[in-house]
C-alpha cells in the first residue's frame, strides 16, 4: 500500500504526545552564507536524536496486541528508535546492525534494551540475518524506511514544519533509504517543492530518479553513515511520481558543514544532517524563496 496524506495525518495524531515536537530555528549567519531565507526544523533534538523516533512509534502503534517481539535491520538511528518505541510498549526488539555502524549508535540500540545481532555491511547480509531471525523467533519487520507506517510517521516532521512556518517554497530533506524523503513528498502535496540532497559517494537516489531505475550503489563509503542504505523501492516509487530532483554534496563539504552549522547554531548535528546544506552550498541558486531543512539527526560520535 502506498501512503497519502491523510495516512500522515493519521500518523500524526496516533504518535502525538509520545514524540517530540521538535522546534524551528532559524541562523542569521547561516541565511548569508547560503544566501536564501533557511527555516531549521531539528529532528536532532527528537527523541533518540532523531526523526525515526516518529516512524517507529507510528508502525508499532499500528501492530497487533499479541505481536511479541519486532525486528529490524538499522545504522544506527530506526534501530534505537524501534528498540525504544518496542520497549514503550512492553516488546522485545531485536535489531541487526552492520559492522560498520557507529560505536556510539550501537551502544544506543542496546540502552534502549534491544538484542543485538551483527552482519557484514550489506543489504544482502542484513536481509539474510533478518529473515533467519524472523524465521528462529516469529518476530515481525518493521522495515527502517520501505513500509507504508514508517514513511507516514516520517512524514509528520514535514507535517509540522509546514504548521510552525507556513508558505514555504522548498523542504530540503537528505536522503538514504528513502523514508523521509517519500514522507516529505507525501506531506507537501504541492505546497512546497521537496528537494533532496545525499552524498557524492552515496547517490543512487539520484541516479535512480534521473534515469527512471531503481540502481542500487554499491555498499558506500561516506562519512554520512545514516545514509549509506540504498534507496527503497515504494519510496523510489514515491519520489519519482513526486517529480523530486536530488543534488549531491563531497564528503568534505559535508564535513565542512556539519562543524559549521554546530559552530554557528550551537545545536549538535550529524553528518547525514548537514548533507542538505552542504548540497545548498556547492550548488548555487538551487534554493530559492523560503526554506525548510529538516535536520534529520543528531547522533554523533565514534
Amino acid at each position: 500500500m502506498t501512503p497519502d496524506r491523510a495516512d500522515v495525518v493519521a500518523a500524526a495524531r496516533r504518535i502525538h504526545g509520545r514524540v517530540h515536537r521538535t522546534p524551528v530555528l532559524t541562523s542569521r549567519t547561516l541565511n548569508a552564507l547560503l544566501g536564501v531565507e533557511l527555516v531549521f526544523k531539528c529532528e536532532n533534538l527528537q527523541r533518540t536524536g532523531a526523526f525515526k523516533m516518529r516512524g517507529a512509534t507510528n508502525a508499532v502503534a499500528l501492530l497487533p496486541d499479541d505481536v511479541g517481539t519486532v525486528a529490524t535491520h538499522s545504522s544506527g538511528n530506526h534501530g534505537a528508535a524501534l528498540a525504544l518505541a518496542a520497549a514503550e510498549s512492553g516488546r522485545r526488539a531485536i535489531i541487526v546492525v552492520p559492522r560498520n555502524a557507529r560505536t556510539s549508535k550501537r551502544a544506543a540500540i542496546e540502552r534502549y534494551g534491544a538484542e543485538v545481532v551483527d552482519c557484514a555491511p550489506t543489504l544482502e547480509a542484513r536481509e539474510a540475518a533478518l529473515t533467519r531471525i524472523v524465521d528462529r523467533t516469529g518476530a515481525v519487520f518493521v522495515p527502517p524506511y520501505d513500509h507504508p507506517g514508517i514513511i507516514a510517521g516520517a512524514g509528520t516532521a514535514t507535517l509540522e514544519l509546514l504548521e510552525q512556518c507556513p508558505g514555504l517554497d522548498q523542504v530540503w530533506v537528505p536522503v538514504g533509504g528513502g523514508g523521509l524523503a517519500a514522507g516529505t513528498a507525501i506531506a507537501v502535496d504541492g505546497a512546497a517543492e521537496a528537494v533532496l540532497a545525499e552524498p557524492e559517494l552515496a547517490r543512487d537516489a539520484k541516479d535512480s530518479l534521473e534515469s527512471g531505475a531503481l540502481r542500487p550503489a554499491l555498499p558506500p563509503k561516506t562519512i554520512a553513515d545514516g545514509l549509506r542504505t540504498a534507496l527503497g523501492r515504494l519510496n523510489f516509487e514515491i519520489l519519482r511520481r513526486a517529480g523530486c530532483r536530488v543534488h549531491v554534496a563531497s564528503e568534505a563539504s559535508i564535513k565542512r558543514w556539519t562543524a559549521r552549522i554546530t559552530e554557528i547554531m550551537k545545536i549538535v548535528v550529524e553528518p547525514s544532517a548537514a548533507v542538505t546544506v552542504a548540497a545548498m552550498a556547492e550548488n548555487p541558486g538551487i534554493s530559492q524563496g523560503r526554506v525548510g531543512v529538516i535536520l534529520s539527526g543528531g547522533n554523533c560520535g565514534p
